[in-house]
C-alpha cells in the first residue's frame, strides 16, 4: 500500500484562486485578484513580437538576459543611486514569488525561524515550513498596519535567522518608512539575520510618499535580497517575471538553489522588456500619478457608501472597512455575500493572517481596472 503523506498538510486552494472562480461562476465584477483588465503598453506588445519573430526564442542565460539586468541596474542608481553590477547582484526570476522561494531555501536551514509580519502574502509560510523552519508571525498594529518595534525585539532570538519586510504592503496598502527601517537596522546590524525584502510595488506608491529599499540603506547592503516584479510594473502578470537583488556572496548562495528550481526565465518576455525599458522610461516616471488617479477615482465613488477607509499608500489594492454595514459577518462571508447578494468579488483580509483579529472586518479591492470597471464597482459598492 502506498502511503502519501502532504508537506504542507493544512494549505488548500489560494483564496486568489477560489475568488476568481466564484466571479467567472456568478458574472461577478472580480475586484478580487491582483491584475489590470486592461491593456499592457502597446510598444511592450510589439517589442515581444519583434524578439519572438527575431530568434530570441532559445534559453537564456539562467541569471537572465544582461540588457535586462542592465536596465534594473540603470533603474536603481537613477531612483536611489544605489550601483548594482548586473553580473554578480542581479537575476532574473519567472516572477516574484519564485525568487521569494528560492531566497528562503538558500539562505534558511531547517530549525531556523524566520519573523513575518501579518496580514501577509499566502507564499512566506508555506516556504519557510518545506525548509524545516519556523514562521514567527508579528501582527501589524491596527488600523495603519504600523510595526510594533517592541513585538519584534521581543520575537528575535538566536534562531532567528530571516525577517521577511514587504513595501509597498500587500494587503493593506502602507508603506515604510525611514524610520521603520532604521529601526529595523538596530535589530539585525550585529546579528547573524539576513532580510527578505518584498518591493514588488515599488512604484506604486502616492500622495508623494516615498518608497525606501532595504538597498538605500548601507547597514543593510550586505545582508539584504531584494525582490521586484516587472509583472506588476508593466501591466503583464501573466508574463511571470521578476528578479532578486543580493550583494554578491548572498547572490552566489541564491543562485546555487534558483538554478535548480528554473534554469531560466522566458528568453522573448526578457529581451521585450530590456528593449522597452530602454525605450520607454516614462513608463515607470508615470506610474505612480497612473494609479493614483485609479486610486481617487474608486474612493471618490465610494463617497457616498458606509464603507470607511483610509487611501491606500502604495500597491493597486484598496482595504474597505464593512463595520457599519454588515457587523455580524466575518471578512469571508462578507466576501460571499458581496459576490452571491451584489455581484461584486474582494479578497477577505484575515487569509493573510496566522489569526486574524477577532473584530477584523476588513475586505481587499483591487483597483488596477478600468475606469468604468471602478465607477461599476463604486456603484454597486454603495447600495449595500
Amino acid at each position: 500500500m502506498l502511503e502519501l503523506y502532504s508537506k504542507l498538510p493544512n494549505q488548500g486552494v489560494t483564496i486568489f484562486s477560489t475568488m476568481s472562480q466564484l466571479a467567472q461562476q456568478l458574472g461577478a465584477l472580480n475586484l478580487s485578484q491582483g491584475f489590470p483588465d486592461f491593456a499592457p503598453p502597446q510598444a511592450l506588445l510589439q517589442a515581444l513580437s519583434h524578439a519572438t519573430l527575431h530568434g530570441s526564442n532559445q534559453y537564456a542565460s539562467g541569471d537572465g538576459l544582461l540588457q535586462l539586468r542592465e536596465q534594473v541596474a540603470a533603474l536603481f542608481l537613477q531612483r536611489d543611486q544605489i550601483q548594482l553590477d548586473p553580473l554578480t547582484e542581479i537575476t532574473v526570476t519567472p516572477g516574484a514569488t519564485i525568487g521569494i522561494f528560492s531566497a528562503i531555501q538558500a539562505l534558511v536551514h531547517a530549525g531556523d525561524e524566520v519573523i513575518v509580519f501579518d496580514p501577509s502574502y499566502d507564499s512566506y509560510a508555506p516556504s519557510i515550513a518545506l525548509v524545516g523552519a519556523k514562521a514567527v508571525h508579528i501582527a501589524l498594529q491596527h488600523p495603519d498596519f504600523a510595526v510594533d518595534w517592541n513585538a519584534v525585539k521581543s520575537a528575535i532570538t538566536h534562531k532567528t535567522r530571516m525577517i521577511i519586510v514587504n513595501t509597498p504592503h500587500n494587503p493593506s496598502g502602507s508603506i515604510w518608512s525611514k524610520q521603520d527601517w532604521q529601526h529595523l537596522i538596530e535589530f539585525v546590524q550585529d546579528s547573524n539575520i539576513v532580510v527578505l525584502s518584498d518591493e514588488v510595488y515599488e512604484h506604486l506608491v502616492y500622495d508623494g510618499k516615498q518608497h525606501y529599499s532595504a538597498l538605500s540603506f548601507p547597514e543593510l547592503r550586505e545582508r539584504s535580497v531584494v525582490v521586484g516584479s516587472f509583472g506588476k510594473t508593466f501591466h503583464v502578470t501573466g508574463w511571470k517575471t521578476g528578479y532578486c537583488i543580493a550583494a554578491p556572496q548572498l547572490m552566489h548562495l541564491f543562485r546555487q538553489v534558483y538554478q535548480f528550481a528554473n534554469f531560466c526565465g522566458v528568453t522573448p518576455v526578457q529581451s521585450a522588456l530590456a528593449e522597452f525599458m530602454l525605450q520607454h522610461p516614462e513608463h515607470i516616471q508615470g506610474l505612480s500619478a497612473f494609479y493614483q488617479q485609479k486610486r481617487d477615482l474608486f474612493n471618490a465613488g465610494l463617497k457616498a457608501s458606509h464603507f470607511k477607509f483610509s487611501p491606500s499608500q502604495g500597491t493597486y489594492f484598496q482595504n474597505l472597512d464593512y463595520s457599519a454595514i454588515r457587523p455580524d459577518l466575518d471578512d469571508v462571508a462578507m466576501c460571499q455575500w458581496l459576490a452571491h447578494q451584489h455581484g461584486i468579488v474582494a479578497i477577505p483580509i484575515s487569509v493573510f493572517y496566522q489569526a486574524a483579529p477577532q473584530d477584523l472586518r476588513l475586505i481587499r479591492f483591487c483597483f488596477a481596472k478600468q475606469d468604468q470597471t471602478l465607477i461599476r464597482a463604486a456603484e454597486i459598492l454603495s447600495c449595500c
